[in-house]
């Protein structure tokens, strides 16, 4: 007879599985510890602490257990803070576009610093149709407040609407982010007097303001970062002669390698 089956015949037979965890037994059983962690959640002072906060609050009183436990005991009876679940105002999944179908119907604006030898901190203010890529306004300015925020915005109204002038721009879209200069009354009420509407971007959704985001990036890779700016006055001259060589000669594969100037134009006559 083969030694294992002696073994086995001469072995007590195996004692029934117990249901539950498998494994070595804890020196607290989980209803205990779900007590415990009520107990410091309630007497907390601040609101909204999880699993590791709690777990540092149990080991301060002696009680010293494992991470994943405390979070799996507190998912399991609904103790941990409530939080905000996906984007609440668009699609995550980038199933929307930023770009309108026509020109004129959305623009994005924003900023960004540069610096000077003569005048220190500078900064750039620019305004973009996302349907052809063309700058519409670019102004640059020593102090970035909401006045200056509004410029390029009148530059843009001044060369495709005729002129600054109440319901000007009626119908478009403004697509800014959450700075200071966009939020202040000074700047919504004039933009709301142009006519325009203004769309404020979320952060983590697709459709926010990359367009004129991804134009500042080119503006400092081809323009800002490799000129030594001296007076404020110089910044503003190389800037500009920027801006009008990208609308005329930047290439944009979306528009089939034309530059917005001509992607514009195009569109000007097939809506004529």
């Amino acid at each position: 007879m083969a030694r294992s089956s002696v073994s086995a015949a001469a072995a007590p037979p195996p004692a029934p599985r117990t249901p539950g965890k498998r494994g070595p037994k804890t020196a607290v059983r989980d209803a205990d510890l779900v007590g415990a962690i009520r107990v410091v959640l309630a007497e907390t002072p601040f609101h909204g602490e999880g699993s590791r906060k709690g777990r540092a609050r149990l080991a301060h009183r002696g009680l010293a257990v494992s991470g994943t436990r405390i979070l799996r005991l507190m998912r399991q009876h609904r103790l941990l803070a409530p939080r905000r679940l996906g984007p609440p105002h668009g699609d995550p999944a980038h199933a929307g576009t930023i770009i309108p179908p026509q020109p004129n119907g959305r623009w994005g604006t924003d900023a960004t610093r540069f610096s000077t030898e003569q005048d220190g901190w500078c900064w750039f203010f620019g305004a973009i149709d996302p349907y052809c890529d063309d700058l519409v306004g670019g102004p640059v300015a020593k102090v970035g407040d909401r006045w200056a925020a509004l410029e390029p915005l009148r530059q843009g109204v001044r060369q495709v609407f005729g002129g600054v002038r109440k319901e000007a721009a009626r119908g478009l879209r403004i697509r800014c982010d959450w700075g200071p200069q966009y939020i202040a009354d000074a700047w919504s009420s004039e933009v709301r007097w142009l006519g325009m509407t203004i769309t404020p971007s979320y952060v983590g959704e697709p459709e926010c303001n990359g367009v004129i985001e991804r134009f500042i990036r080119t503006l400092k890779e081809q323009c800002l970062y490799l000129h030594r700016f001296e007076p404020l006055e110089e910044a503003r001259g190389i800037i500009g002669e920027f801006i009008a060589r990208y609308n005329r000669a930047w290439l944009i594969e979306r528009l089939g390698y034309r530059p917005p100037a001509q992607a514009r134009a195009e569109a000007g006559r097939k809506a004529a």
